[in-house]
């Protein structure tokens, strides 16, 4: 025998008998984030109760009882807790900047979307009409682009957007072409529908958003009211709206300048039922003056539910009775709303509404955009637009939320370690 070969064949021996090590040990790392014991909620793939919830590389890996907490390189204790795909807000203004007096268009009305979507949940929003084809780019450039929020957007039919109430009446500027090539030609990813809002005069705005979407195949949310004296929903939903299209700000009560869900009687009326299974979709937009416990009691009891719980986030709502999206979907639990319906209106119904069904989901090869919550117990007080109170004993409070894979909101901790594993390492 060559001895000179001898450690040479001795190192490949040691490599061989090795190998089985090393390879367990690199199977142990192969989920980068497990979400160990909770409660998951996932109504696309009908998943109600204890799972573990694994993330590699920015995506759901696996859904499942049991994973293994060795083959993780972190692990979340999410025992207690609830664990759902993160939450959609439907009806959102995060069309954020310094025009001088700009309304929500480019100004201070709309918010900085990361600053107030994270910390209650949310990981996708979609801006309900701030801009139009005209101001769309600089809406990109500013605020989508560096965003870590998922921002979609509905597109104004007003080429200015929310300018003000004035431009919002130039029928000039209500261009269902350049609306369409808008999206279809140029941004079909980011804009998922069309808004109609805040005309003062009768259904052409809203005729001409519909336009719109059938050019460029997507839905049209409307913002029906400040009619003097109010125009009638039920010809908007029988003779304008088609199904998919999307009816905001349900539960408001302004009955001198928009017809309200429920009469004067306290009575769901009849059309109200009959178009929603006809598929217009009723969204919950609370806004700061667009959402009523005179509309909200009755209608649940009566059996007639919105299908997306959304907040119509900016400055105004969310320093009122809306605040955020965790405490918007409280209120539904307080009414009896049971928790795997609001979740089911907080993600896989807008996704189904905006037509993108990779979101609002669990399902394996996702992005794993996650949001684990809590629902305390206690003694709590909730504001409507009106600023009336009901008592409620149930708040949803938004624990953890994962965005892409990357934890971006922990508020007790539950991702990290202990201060004292520091000084354990020294």
């Amino acid at each position: 025998m060559n001895l000179s070969k001898l450690p040479r064949l001795a190192w490949f021996t040691v490599a061989m008998l090795l190998a089985p090590v090393f390879a367990g040990m690199a199977y142990c790392q192969s989920i980068d984030l497990l979400l160990k014991g909770g409660h998951v909620i996932d109504p696309k793939n009908r998943i109600d109760g204890v799972m573990d919830v694994a993330v590699t590389a920015g995506k759901i890996t696996q859904v499942a009882a049991n994973i293994s907490p060795a083959d993780a390189k972190k692990v979340v204790d999410a025992k207690g807790m609830y664990v759902s795909p993160g939450f959609i807000d439907m009806h959102a203004h995060v069309f954020n900047g310094t025009t001088p007096d700009a309304y929500i268009a480019n100004g201070n009305t709309s918010v900085a979307p990361d600053g107030f979507t994270f910390r209650t949940g949310v990981t996708t929003v979609v801006d309900a009409g701030s801009s139009g084809w005209r101001n769309f780019k600089t809406f990109k450039a500013q605020t989508i682009d560096r965003a870590q929020t998922r921002v979609l957007v509905f597109l104004n039919i007003v080429g200015t957007g929310m300018a003000s109430r004035f431009e919002e009446q130039d029928l000039d500027d209500m261009n269902p072409i350049m609306t369409a090539n808008m999206i279809k030609r140029l941004y079909p990813n980011i804009i998922v529908g069309i808004k109609s809002a805040h005309y003062w005069g009768d259904y052409s705005q809203v005729q001409r958003a519909v336009e719109a979407g059938k050019l460029a195949d997507v839905p049209v949310i409307v913002d029906f009211g400040e009619h003097r004296p109010p125009l009638s929903i039920e010809k908007l939903f029988r003779e304008y709206l088609r199904p998919g299209d999307i009816f905001t700000h349900t539960y408001a009560h302004g009955p001198a300048d928009r017809e309200t869900v429920v009469d004067e009687q306290g009575k769901v009326k009849p059309f109200v039922l009959e178009m929603q299974k006809k598929g217009i979709v009723f969204d919950v937009g609370h806004g700061g003056g667009a959402f009523a416990w005179r509309q909200a009691i009755p209608s649940i009891r009566q059996g007639f539910l919105a299908n997306v719980i959304s907040t119509d986030l900016h400055t105004d709502s969310m320093n009122g009775g809306m605040k955020g999206l965790d405490n918007v979907i409280s209120k539904f639990l307080n009414m009896g709303v049971p928790l795997s319906d609001a979740i089911l209106r907080v993600t896989w119904n807008p996704a189904q509404v905006i037509k993108r069904p990779e979101l609002g989901s669990l399902s394996i090869g996702s992005e794993a955009d996650i949001t684990v919550f809590s629902v305390r117990k206690g003694d709590f007080g909730f504001i409507d637009a009106r600023r009336l109170k009901m008592k409620g004993d149930k708040k949803l409070e938004a624990e953890l939320t994962i965005r892409a894979g990357k934890v971006v909101w922990d508020l007790n901790g539950i991702s990290v370690a202990g201060w004292e594993s520091e000084m354990q390492g020294k």
